[in-house]
């Protein structure tokens, strides 16, 4: 992808920075276009908070949500003391997986939803196991809500990881679980010790105790805040955390956090957004009908007063001469999609450009309900985009011996309908079947080949669940979402700033299973 850019550098340097060298973009940073997005229709750029402007840490926020929910199971809803000896491996879980509740099985299947890896609890689940679950119905399984769960955040990982041990803890233990448990009951429970885990501010709290602890430390927020305000767009920032919070973690990421509570929160953060909708209950917020009311926030006090929505308060139009002054509060709780939309005086949804992490909460909703221009922001894609590219040589392996056993197949299937024919010699029989031999012997050593090559570089990505992106030579479920409803993606939010804020985004080619061979792709 074309970029006359600068990298992102410690001291948080953009593509507008004057001192920066233009060099081009290391992968892992590119932004990626699924469609056209031409930069110059854009008024008005918006962002989600949690996981997209704040990256949380796994290894502390994850294992803090772990714990906590692991504490109101045995405390609040009667599970066992043991679990609170249980460990949390971070890296065990990934996004993209479906979680089956009616069987305690965790799923992950290709964009066609063929499951092609299942788990029950920690039990790698056979080929034919699969095939009796999934895959013998006469009506093809929808693998949606209620009987499955979407592991679609971050933030999911943990539940599912500890759904994973509980389904191995009561299959081995079925006595040691309240009476009448099953898996969807369990899956249940977890739900609702993760919810107690938000509803009492358990993790919160200490989140706003050492913001440091929890959230990686990005410099480039700013200057990328900057340079889109400074090119005449408007920016907001539309989160379903609440003021006190949100206030906090934009403190930490935004300028010098203090723990001092005499001293107070300086709020300057403010200065980067025309628009901060908090306490939003995404998805929901993104329907029009939505008749949540919204309040404006008294930033000093938290105090939430009526708001007068009124037209000599709109923001005006970024592209405008004549630019109307910004509301006295910019800062709001609740409301819908259409309060924003009167806010920021937009002619049109495609004039805004929403970055978000969740598929389901902040794409598929802002681009299908609303026809938002969407950019999902996907951590994971950065250490992925860096082992594709050191796999190439097993990518090439794989390919060539994928041909050579269909090759060989091929010659089977020729022989054995050659075998079929009554005018054979003996003689000629024989051959042919001698020649039969041979060929599946060469095809149960070169698929042993493939199948060895094959895990090998499922095993590179992650030990369990492979590749994000594909199952096998498949898109994943996963990937096939983010190519749906995803008009850009990338790894940080932070790399927007290593690009012009006019950007024309273009996408790469498409390729039809034919173009392959006739144009030697």
């Amino acid at each position: 992808m074309d970029s006359g850019a600068a990298e992102t550098a410690p001291s948080g340097a953009v593509w507008s920075a004057p001192s920066a060298e233009p060099t081009s973009i290391s992968v892992g940073k590119e932004i990626f276009c699924n469609r056209s997005l031409n930069m110059r229709n854009i008024t008005a750029v918006g962002f989600d908070m949690d996981y997209t402007l704040a990256q949380y840490k796994p290894e502390t926020f994850e294992a803090l949500a772990y714990y906590g929910t692991i504490e109101k199971l045995v405390k609040d809803l009667h599970y066992p003391e043991e679990l609170l000896s249980w460990e949390f491996d971070w890296k065990y879980m990934v996004r993209g997986l479906v979680l089956d509740k009616k069987r305690g099985n965790i799923l992950k299947m290709d964009r066609h939803k063929y499951v092609k890896v299942a788990y029950h609890g920690f039990k790698e689940l056979s080929k034919e196991e699969k095939v009796a679950a999934y895959g013998s119905t006469l009506i093809r399984d929808s693998f949606d809500e209620p009987d499955y769960a979407l592991i679609d955040t971050l933030f999911s990982l943990g539940e599912a990881y500890l759904f994973a041990q509980l389904v191995d803890f009561m299959d081995n233990n079925p006595g040691k679980v309240p009476a009448g448990t099953d898996y969807p009951l369990m899956y249940k429970d977890v739900r609702s010790a993760v919810d107690l885990c938000h509803r009492d501010g358990t993790l919160k709290r200490m989140v706003a105790k050492d913001p440091g602890r929890y959230i990686n430390e990005d410099l480039a927020i700013v200057p990328m805040l900057e340079m889109l305000k400074k090119s005449g767009r408007s920016t907001f920032l539309v989160t379903n955390s609440l003021w006190d919070y949100t206030d906090v973690v934009m403190n930490y990421l935004c300028g010098p956090y203090t723990s001092d509570a005499g001293s107070g929160l300086n709020h300057k953060w403010l200065q980067y957004f025309d628009i901060v909708i908090t306490g939003s209950s995404k998805p929901s917020f993104f329907h029009d009908d939505n008749r949540a009311g919204l309040f404006e926030v008294e930033p000093d006090s938290g105090k939430l007063l009526n708001a007068d929505i009124q037209a000599s308060k709109f923001i005006g139009s970024p592209r405008s001469s004549h630019r109307l002054p910004p509301p006295v509060h910019k800062v709001y709780q609740g409301g819908n999609v259409g309060h924003l939309h009167r806010l920021l005086c937009v002619a049109s949804s495609s004039q805004i450009l929403y970055v978000g992490d969740h598929i389901y909460g902040d794409i598929l909703r802002s681009k299908k309900v609303l026809g938002w221009r969407t950019m999902l922001v996907i951590p994971e894609l950065e250490q992925e985009v860096k082992l594709l590219s050191e796999s190439k040589s097993i990518r090439k392996k794989l390919r060539h011996l994928r041909v050579e056993r269909d090759s060989i197949e091929d010659r089977i299937h020729h022989l054995e309908w050659s075998l079929k024919f009554d005018d054979l010699t003996e003689n000629q029989k024989e051959k042919l079947l001698s020649e039969h031999v041979d060929l599946l012997q060469r095809r149960e050593h070169v698929r042993g080949l493939h199948q060895e090559a094959q895990r090998q570089h499922h095993q590179k990505f992650h030990k369990v669940w492979g590749q994000l992106m594909k199952t096998g030579y498949q898109n994943s479920r996963f990937a096939h979402q983010v190519e749906r409803f995803a008009c850009l993606y990338s790894s940080q939010v932070t790399n927007f700033g290593l690009y012009s804020p006019n950007k024309y985004y273009r996408p790469s080619e498409d390729y039809m299973p034919h173009e392959f061979d006739v144009l030697e792709l």
